[in-house]
């Protein structure tokens, strides 16, 4: 997330504390006029100083620990300045022998005090269905690191936990702390970046800023590439808003400030008006209240309600940003990600977007373990390779590995997407069959042809009942394997003036069963096994396409303010939605499946939700139908990247 802060100092007399203004871009947007209140003067420090002197703190807390084959030293709230002298926390793990180390930096919004190894003392690696997994617990395993010959750095940013300042000034702080690290004697001048997700974001950011001495990344589960860490295009993909930035609000360490919710600047004031009438959002009380706190908490979630559009430069403004990043990164994410969006989206984006030596790593469907110590051989592997120069190989591999589900083994590739993938269209037809074989000819047809499926959805206050048209091909007679990105494109229309498009693909079966006219027969058996793989998702009014920068199985929707097109009830349009990427082995014997839906339920009450980072997304208030058609005029199709045996090599 891009976001700047300018100050504007207001005062209520008697009342209230100093208070700031904040002018904030997220997603490269500015949304002025977000109060928050002054904690106090930068702890009385001069602008005048040097990152390569003695830092002024307290005094760190300093402890000797046993670690796996060596001694370690941590020193625990150490407060660095940056040029405009406000301190940041961090804490520092090395080894207790004297000597000069490679250092593994970390930095997210992420509370720096869950990251020690003492909480490894209390909580070993959960997993991702256990009570106690907790996603903020992202900075790696610290004893492994320093076992290995590393100094590991955990540094909390601006206006958060125990840091000073305001989120929003750090543009040159990665930079600064840096510069900090390599002039401490315990470093060898060669660092890199370590942790997942929050701090996979930040290593994008630091790599930005160009420090000399960051010499590679590690940034797996990379957040989003357009737009700053939480961008639109990647967070939101399709346009349509989920609670994800709701539901990990209550691990924010970022500092906020509430009182009585006051205007704001003219055009912020107007987009606010509008979310507040919006009777999607107003269903939805738990992000109402929100809404009517203006921005002094939750302000990720705040600034997507109130603006739910990529800016009109954003996508220029994230390609520059590219070319500035010339460091090797190892990236990726795993079949889980479909549901977080942007690490998987992020990923794949920086990727191939990024002229730098680099690899992508594409996990399975299982969440990592937290606290996070899953990748660590490849995370050491990597280091030993570009920080301490050591021929291990590494990078003489194939840059793409990725799990290959159905199979259940990794596969490797020279680039993703694959090259010489294969694009196949499954067709939508009747009685709910996908089938290669193009729609007949309108003249031979008939005009019954022509006639759509249908659906009603009524809303989340009336129903919990999730309706769907549902498609699948008949049982495979080989097996088919899939790895890349997919696209649905539909012809469809509905009675209200927008929706949204959740699409659903799965793996079901095996199905050893025929369908004739017996009875029992009819039909697919009802108890098949379904795996789901990944979705996609749009909303109608935001179906507009960027065609230049659009690629097989990746249609690229504008998704600005100016692109959104409202929808005439009643009227058909193409639809192109982006399913995210997945890699399986459709055995011979199993059907793809796909769900066309329009809401998903939160699994709690409150709008609550069980997990996290599968967010459930804000849905028409209003009952909608909805027609797809798939005639020979309006070809309803799924595309999907085949790949040949001899194309897959088994790592």
């Amino acid at each position: 997330m891009e976001v700047r802060l300018a100050q504007h100092i207001s005062s209520e007399a008697g009342e209230r504390a100093c208070a700031v203004r904040r002018n904030i871009i997220l997603y490269d947007r500015k949304v002025k006029g977000l109060p928050v209140t002054l904690a106090g003067k930068q702890s009385g420090l001069s602008h005048e100083h040097t990152l390569k002197a003695k830092n002024r703190h307290p005094g760190p807390v300093s402890l000797r620990r046993a670690t796996q084959g060596a001694e370690m030293i941590e020193e625990r709230d150490i407060f660095v300045a940056m040029r405009d002298g406000t301190r940041l926390a961090l804490d520092v793990y090395r080894p207790d022998k004297a000597g000069r180390y490679p250092v593994l930096y970390a930095a997210a919004l992420h509370n720096k005090d869950m990251q020690g190894p003492d909480v490894a003392d209390v909580l070993p690696p959960q997993p991702a269905h256990a009570p106690l997994w907790f996603g903020p617990i992202e900075a790696g395993n610290t004893r492994l690191f320093v076992a290995n010959g590393y100094a590991h750095v955990i540094a909390q940013p601006r206006g958060s936990g125990k840091s000073e300042g305001h989120y929003g000034h750090e543009d040159t702080d990665h930079y600064d702390t840096i510069e900090w690290i390599t002039h401490q004697p315990w470093c060898d001048g060669n660092v890199g970046m370590v942790g997942i997700s929050g701090y996979a974001g930040e290593q994008w950011r630091a790599a930005e800023q160009g420090h000399p001495a960051l010499k590679a990344i590690f940034p797996y589960d990379a957040c989003s590439a357009y737009g700053g860490m939480f961008g639109f295009r990647d967070f939101y993909p399709g346009g349509v808003l989920h609670t994800f930035p709701y539901l990990l609000d209550v691990f924010s360490t970022v500092h906020e400030a509430r009182g009585v919710p006051e205007p704001l600047l003219p055009e912020q004031e107007e987009l606010w008006k509008a979310a507040m009438a919006n009777p999607d959002f107003k269903m939805y009380q738990n992000l109402f209240n929100i809404l009517t706190q203006k921005g002094q908490r939750t302000f990720i979630m705040f600034l997507s309600l109130i603006a739910p559009w990529e800016t009109e430069d954003a996508i220029e403004r994230a390609e520059a940003r590219f070319r500035k990043i010339k460091i090797p990164f190892y990236t990726g994410s795993g079949a889980y990600a479909y549901t977080y969006k942007l690490h998987w989206l992020g990923a794949q984006n920086y990727f191939r977007s990024i002229d730098a030596p680099k690899k992508l790593l594409f996990a399975g469907p299982a969440h990592l373990e937290r606290p996070f110590h899953q990748l660590h051989d490849e995370i050491i592997r990597w280091y030993d390779h570009w920080l301490k120069g050591i021929a291990n190989g590494v990078m003489h591999e194939e840059p793409v590995r990725y799990w290959l589900m159905g199979a259940n083994e990794w596969r490797t590739a020279a680039d993703w997407p694959l090259p010489d993938t294969k694009w196949v269209r499954f067709y939508l037809c009747d009685w709910g069959r996908l089938s290669e074989d193009e729609p007949v000819a309108a003249g031979l047809a008939g005009a019954a042809a022509l006639e759509p499926d249908v659906f009603t959805q009524m809303p989340l206050k009336k129903t919990t009942k999730v309706e769907r048209l549902r498609y699948m091909t008949d049982p495979l007679p080989r097996d088919l394997q899939i790895v890349g990105p997919i696209s649905l494109t539909i012809y469809a229309a509905i009675d209200k003036e927008d929706t949204n498009w959740i699409v659903i693909l799965k793996d079901i079966g095996p199905d050893v069963s025929v369908q004739t006219a017996r009875e029992g027969e009819r039909s697919p058996p009802a108890d098949l096994h379904e795996r789901e793989l990944t979705r996609g998702w749009l909303k109608a009014s935001y179906r507009a396409i960027d065609e230049n920068r659009s690629r097989p199985g990746a249609p690229f929707h504008k998704l600005t303010q100016s692109s959104i097109q409202p929808v005439n009830p009643g009227e058909v349009y193409e639809y192109k939605i982006q399913i995210l990427a997945t890699a399986n082995l459709f055995k011979a014997g199993h059907r793809i499946c796909l769900d066309i839906t329009s809401m998903d339920v939160p699994t709690g009450t409150g709008a609550m939700t069980n997990v996290e980072y599968i967010p459930y997304h804000i849905c028409r208030s209003e009952t909608v139908t909805h027609w797809i058609y798939h005639d020979a005029q309006r070809p309803s199709h799924l595309l999907l990247p085949l790949i040949s045996n001899r194309q897959l090599s088994a790592s």
